[in-house]
């Protein structure tokens, strides 16, 4: 997933739920779609957590700065 953002990301699992809905994904490629939008699932989560990590590291500090 090489240069993928959260926005790309959730963009294309935004047109892999509508393409499952809208039932015009073959059965071939079904099994395809749910594994990628899984990946892209596991993607946005970590990026997420990893953001909340940050942000809650940023306001500790600005907090308690350690003069």
């Amino acid at each position: 997933m090489m240069n993928l953002t959260y926005e790309k990301a959730y963009k294309e699992l935004t047109e892999i739920a509508l393409e499952i809905e809208t039932e015009s994904v073959s059965v071939d490629v079904l099994a395809e779609k749910v594994k990628r939008a899984s990946d892209l699932i596991e993607f946005c989560q970590t990026k997420l957590r990893a953001t909340e990590t940050e942000v809650n590291k940023i306001i500790k500090q600005m907090e308690n700065p350690s003069s």
